[in-house]
């Protein structure tokens, strides 16, 4: 289990480059199976999930040819479906919560998958029904193990447009299914689909490829389904959340940073909620310059009341940057109410932050209310363990602002979703060393 030993209080000056975007890149990866002819991905993140499911792909018999730091060719025109038995398989899809994007490419494509139950985060309940009622509804049939071999068997002979109103507007739900349904018989509509830029993006790649999807951007999607699909070329969006995590790490260590092309049009109102935490931020052109800032103030509402900010599906704040909101108050003037309605586990790393110094209730699994230091004091180095990505980064921005060392184990959570972030905060003037 590897570490990050890192020395704090330290001001960082320089530009940094987002990497492409970790959530886009699950999707528009499991794409490249619904075509046998070429499909070339640019600006993919080096990250360790992303290149987990990229090694899954090329188990598959996906033929791989990197035409650039990060593009990649993809062919997917000998898929070899007898590894889907395979034990590799099993153990490798088990750990990716990503991979069970791989099952809608493949029940449209050639009408039968099968999955592993999925890893990831160990963030809460995280169920998959939406992605599996929405595959029965387009005529799916799917048969569980009865010797608890961990794999899900479907069966989609038979697939064909329906009426789905998904329960919830999961993300990569609305993706699974609607990549089983570009190639089903008939007209497909799918109601409260999600509608984050990242399945803008894929919608725009599919119809690339020859889909007939209608209602983009919208939560209600019209799909009507064709016979094949062609090869298409696609480039990924900046990661919004690693936007987020660099604006909040600015504001905490009092750094003055310059975000690279970050496709600001596409943030939604992640600027607007940094910006009611205090911090200044201007756009120039498609960059966003963060100044040195001594002190930030929360804002109120309008009656006075303590601020609250809460995720919510698209275009509402995503739920990815909380921890990065509740690190960025802890040294504000002021108050606020972090809300995490979509998973119960999120906000257990807090008891590192009130270790280090942090003034913050933790009200319940889903409520955290900080009440922020203005720099009166200081954090303090501690030793830590990442529970998962966006706490981790958490974790990293308040040992960054931190008064001496601190560690942090099982850093390879980080580096699930965050390409090199030691060596890219470095040389803006971080000192982090991986042990």
């Amino acid at each position: 289990m590897a570490s990050f030993k890192i020395e704090g209080d330290r001001r960082l000056k320089g530009e940094i480059i987002p990497q492409g975007a970790k959530n886009e890149a699950l999707q528009i990866l499991c794409a490249v199976l619904l075509t046998k002819e070429p499909v070339t991905i640019h600006n993919i993140p080096n990250i360790r999930d992303v290149n987990q499911l990229i090694d899954l792909l090329g188990d598959l018999g996906v033929q791989q040819t990197r035409v650039g730091e990060s593009s990649i060719q993809f062919v997917a025109s000998d898929v070899n479906l007898e590894h889907l038995e395979s034990d590799s398989f099993r153990q490798k899809g088990s750990a990716l919560r990503g991979s069970v994007m791989l099952l809608g490419p493949m029940l449209a494509r050639f009408r039968k998958g099968r999955i592993p139950r999925p890893g990831g985060d160990k963030i809460g309940r995280r169920r998959m029904d939406t992605h599996f009622i929405g595959f029965e509804k387009l005529g799916a049939k799917f048969s569980y193990a009865k010797d608890d071999d961990g794999f899900y068997r479907v069966d989609a002979t038979n697939l064909k447009g329906t009426y789905i109103l998904l329960d919830e507007a999961s993300v990569t739900g609305t993706a699974n299914v609607l990549m089983a349904a570009v190639m089903a018989e008939g007209t497909t509509t799918i109601y409260n689909a999600a509608c984050e830029p990242y399945l803008q993006q894929l919608c725009q790649m599919l119809n690339r490829m020859g889909a007939k999807i209608g209602g983009v951007g919208s939560n209600l999607l019209t799909v009507e389904g064709v016979e094949t699909l062609h090869g298409t070329e696609h480039t990924m969006l900046p990661d919004m959340i690693e936007i987020g995590s660099f604006i909040g790490l600015a504001a905490m260590t009092q750094s003055e940073i310059t975000i690279k092309n970050c496709q600001i049009p596409m943030l939604g109102i992640i600027p607007d909620v940094f910006k009611r935490l205090g911090i200044q931020m201007e756009f120039r052109n498609d960059d966003i310059f963060i100044p040195a800032q001594e002190r930030y103030r929360i804002e109120t509402f309008l009656d006075g009341s303590t601020m609250t900010v809460a995720d919510a599906p698209w275009p509402g704040f995503t739920p990815d940057l909380l921890s990065i909101v509740l690190i960025t108050a802890v040294q504000a003037e002021g108050t606020v109410l972090i809300h995490q309605k979509m998973f119960e586990s999120r906000l257990f790393f807090v008891d590192k932050l009130i270790e280090m110094g942090a003034q913050i209730v933790l009200c319940d699994p889903h409520r955290a209310m900080v009440v922020g230091l203005n720099r009166a004091t200081q954090l303090r180095g501690i030793r830590m363990t990442s529970p998962d990505i966006r706490a981790g980064v958490a974790l990293l921005i308040a040992a960054m602002s931190a008064k001496g060392v601190s560690i942090i184990d099982n850093i390879e959570q980080i580096d699930r979703g965050y390409q090199n972030i030691d060596t890219r905060l470095n040389a803006i003037g971080a000192e982090i060393v991986r042990l």
